[in-house]
């Protein structure tokens, strides 16, 4: 007697648990995230189904006749927010905010619900992780309280849906979408499902009543946001609240902005009082002193389309163990160790080598673009020296292996900045373009030429104190 054959209703079918793709067949790795060993079986294959057309909502028009006042950005009452999201929050829009615990994302967010609301604009913050009496007491701290600001502390997704009907607001704030649950999905708050469900019903709200509506987000030990990736999918917005918790200065980067550039970060400045948006912030990255110390030099780098004047400190010891010390804070490791080989060997400077070497920035910035090399090289090679380098001077360009000083994107910008703000010499690759009035800009082509500004019998010392020593 032949086998029967397994209808499609018996035979299992495949999910991934990152971003939902499912699959009669299961695979190693996920084609549609990338993930591997995400793929796995949740029930019966799904049946094959066709969809008759229906009747539309609205009818199809030309590009041209449609009314793009309905995507006009509406400002939150945050300029730095404002920077990042490319003008304000558009009706309708989803934005998800995502930072490591203790970052400031709830205080930044109650912020802008307490500014955003108006008579003609209620704001509805939901927490879902403090009670309410926890939220007033940050409102009262940071003077986040607004007649049209309402609270509400739920974490069943049904009662969110219910204040929304009652409130009718323009924007919705939800602290955070992976404790709220709904009680028609199984499984725990965060899980896929669960998460799936949350986010589309309230981005199906957001559309249908044109409601802005701002998304807390977790994040993993790696820094990627908690949840199904499916999530990121479904949003207009994903931003990154960035920043260490014992430094003041926070960032938030745009990674995903369907009304805007993603090439925008806002900074912003975190304090007892609540949090404060920095027009200019480059005062925390600097050290102001009266004269030069040695082992520090100043660089500018860009965050998105904004330059910001950062400082880069370095210091040199005797090593007391075999193998010496590197040290690193703000600072690529793999980057610092490549500006000491190229100090080593092609500028000459031997006393690196043996001896205890700590480097880092000023005000909790981070320098991962190459443009700091020069900086970071001219730190190294003034704190080996024991020399100051000269006053009022910036250092900007990378460094090859070769010790050959590259070319760098947005040169003329960064001199702007740092001619802004009162430094008057610069270094710079060949070729900068057009320069400030009134600032010194001396070109490099390689590390012999940018060592030249530090003192000839400075740099003439440094390997012979160390033959001395040996």
């Amino acid at each position: 007697m032949a086998a029967r054959t397994k209808s499609a209703k018996d035979r299992p079918s495949y999910r991934c648990t990152e971003c939902g793709w499912t699959t009669a067949k299961w695979l190693g790795r996920c084609p549609e995230c990338q993930a591997w060993g995400t793929v796995e079986e949740f029930g019966g294959a799904p049946a094959v189904r066709t969809t008759a057309a229906g009747r539309v909502s609205t009818a199809a028009l030309p590009i041209g006749q449609v009314d793009s006042r309905q995507a006009t950005a509406r400002s939150t009452g945050v300029g730095e927010l404002d920077r990042v999201l490319g003008g304000g929050l558009v009706p309708g829009a989803v934005v998800l905010l995502a930072g490591e615990p203790g970052v400031g994302k709830s205080t930044l967010l109650l912020d802008v619900a307490a500014k955003a609301a108006s008579d003609e604009h209620r704001t509805l913050y939901v927490t879902a992780e403090e009670s309410a009496g926890q939220v007033r007491m940050r409102a009262d701290r940071i003077r986040a309280i607004n007649d049209h600001l309402y609270l509400a502390a739920e974490t069943d997704l049904s009662a969110v849906l219910g204040h929304l009907d009652a409130v009718k607001p323009s924007l919705l704030v939800l602290d955070s979408v992976q404790t709220v649950a709904s009680p028609e999905i199984e499984g725990a708050p965060g899980g896929m499902a669960q998460v799936r469900e949350v986010a589309g019903a309230l981005i199906r709200a957001s559309k249908e009543r044109g409601m802005s509506t701002l998304l807390v987000g977790h994040v993993t030990k790696d820094g990627a946001i908690a949840g199904p990736r499916l999530l990121e999918h479904l949003v207009d917005v994903v931003l990154s609240f960035e920043g260490d918790r014992h430094a003041r200065l926070r960032l938030v980067r745009g990674v995903k902005n369907r009304y805007g550039a993603t090439d925008e970060v806002g900074c912003f400045e975190l304090h007892d009082e609540g949090i404060t948006g920095l027009a200019d912030p480059s005062g925390l990255f600097l050290t102001r002193r009266d004269e030069p110390v040695p082992g520090t030099c100043l660089t500018v780098t860009l965050e998105g389309k904004r330059p910001l004047v950062a400082e880069v400190q370095a210091l040199t010891v005797d090593s007391q163990i075999p193998s010496p010390r590197r040290t690193t804070s703000g600072l690529e490791t793999s980057r610092v160790s490549m500006m000491l080989a190229v100090l080593e060997q092609r500028g000459r400077i031997s006393s690196l080598g043996k001896r205890d070497i700590y480097s880092a920035t000023v005000g909790g910035v981070k320098l991962s673009e190459p443009a700091a090399d020069l900086a970071i090289a001219l730190a190294l090679a003034s704190a080996a020296s024991d020399t100051p380098l000269p006053k009022n001077l910036v250092a900007i360009g990378e460094v090859g292996l070769a010790g050959e000083v590259r070319r760098v994107t947005g040169v003329q910008r960064r001199l702007a900045e740092a001619y802004r703000l009162g430094f008057t010499h610069a270094l710079v690759p060949t070729d900068p373009g057009k320069v400030p009035a009134g600032m010194k800009v001396t070109e490099v082509a390689n590390m012999g030429d940018a060592l030249r500004v530090l003192p000839r019998r400075s740099r003439a010392q440094a390997p012979q104190e160390d033959g001395a020593r040996r």
